[in-house]
């Protein structure tokens, strides 16, 4: 914390500021997803081919948080996260305006590797916050990167809807620029307080947090396969909805993803729950939650309340652990707090992965009820795991 920056409350300004950004800026990984059928045609180009464009920008964005977000912990973070978003602006405009899908796959490539700004921008929250506020402030923060997740398929499938992909592109171009310009005039200016390392040590120092700490590699557990079985359960769903006895169009099944928004402003609570100590215990509440939304969704799955209910719990559950994990991991060492992102994201973001592909499989052998059981023993699973914790 700079010498002149009060710290961070909850009802700060500057809190709102970065869950917004946060927010605007992980959404640019998404905007493509409902978007495939229309790349495909604009491009001529085939289904197998075009699922490409999500594995490069995923690619991407591992690529961001192994080789940009360590730094976060060396350089001045207002500045890294300025350019950063001045980065996803340039590489929005170059997706918009590019003339073949070889362009187009550069472009999203570059999108994913920016737009982890948003991760150097939590740890800078925490950072900033004072002790017993700094669940609170994680939470709110975490809050606006994941309702950005959640809310960016229906706003790209709506603005394409109306104006075409390129317009979906170019709207967020805008948006990352105008917002790399707030951020540069709003974030405060920060002294790195660590001894400087050279970049390869950065980079190794990684492998040493998840070495040296244990309570980083049990949040990464719990953390791991509560993500998975949210991208299980994502991943499926337009199957779900398309189909009898529903047929919904696009449109309507993007719509859902506003109750997933609900419940993570629902699970701005658990970092509160972290600030008064019952962080641990909260842990084992929000598991059961997502277990129950698993079970409820598979048993009554031709009824949309219970569909509805089930997303809405879910996300409150797997989201609320994934706060009081970061509130948690923050505490372990504050001058590594870029580095330890690196590391929780990272593999959290390879379980998301692993969710991804046991999705399909798990569909087309067990339909809708198997893979919401297969979502169910991941979280059990973990549920098991922290029963272990002392």
């Amino acid at each position: 914390m700079t010498d002149t920056q009060p710290p961070l409350t909850p009802s700060t300004p500057l809190v709102t500021l970065m869950a917004v950004a946060c927010g605007l800026a992980v959404a640019n990984i998404y905007y493509a997803q409902p978007l495939l059928d229309l790349l495909m045609r604009s491009f001529d180009i085939g289904s197998g081919t075009a699922s490409l464009i999500v594995t490069v920008t995923q690619i991407g964005y591992a690529a961001g948080l192994v080789f940009l977000v360590p730094l976060g912990d060396q350089v001045n973070r207002r500045r890294l996260i300025s350019w950063t978003a001045a980065g996803t602006s340039a590489a929005l405009a170059a997706a918009m305006l590019s003339p073949g899908f070889g362009c187009f796959v550069i472009a999203s490539f570059f999108i994913g590797v920016t737009a982890v700004c948003a991760q150097i921008m939590v740890p800078m929250a925490a950072h900033l916050a004072e002790d017993g506020q700094r669940g609170a402030v994680v939470g709110r923060v975490m809050s606006g990167l994941l309702i950005g997740i959640l809310l960016a398929r229906a706003f790209s499938g709506i603005v394409a809807d109306l104006a075409g992909w390129r317009a979906v592109f170019g709207i967020a171009a805008l948006t990352m620029l105008a917002l790399a310009a707030v951020l540069y005039r709003a974030l405060p200016e920060e002294i790195p307080t660590t001894a400087r390392l050279s970049y390869p040590q950065t980079l190794r120092s990684v492998g040493a947090l998840l070495r040296d700490e244990p309570t980083l590699r049990r949040r990464i557990v719990y953390g791991g396969c509560g993500f998975a079985g949210f991208t299980i359960v994502w991943t499926a769903l337009p199957f779900l909805l398309a189909s009898a006895p529903y047929h919904y169009s696009e449109t309507t099944i993007g719509l859902f993803s506003l109750l997933g928004a609900a419940g993570a402003l629902g699970a701005n609570a658990a970092g509160r729950l972290h600030d008064r100590g019952y962080g641990q215990r909260a842990v084992a509440g929000f598991m059961l939650a997502a277990i129950l939304s698993f079970a409820g969704m598979g048993l009554f799955s031709t009824h949309i309340l219970a569909i509805a209910l089930g997303l809405f719990f879910m996300d409150l559950g797997v989201q609320g652990v994934q706060i009081l994990n970061q509130s948690t991991i923050y505490g372990l060492r504050p001058e590594a707090r870029s580095r330890i992102t690196t590391a929780y994201i990272g593999c959290f973001f390879m379980a998301g992965a692993a969710g991804s592909a046991l999705a399909g499989v798990s569909y087309e052998l067990g339909g809708w009820p198997g893979t919401m059981a297969v979502a169910g023993v991941l979280e059990a699973a973990a549920l098991m795991f922290w029963a272990t914790e002392r």
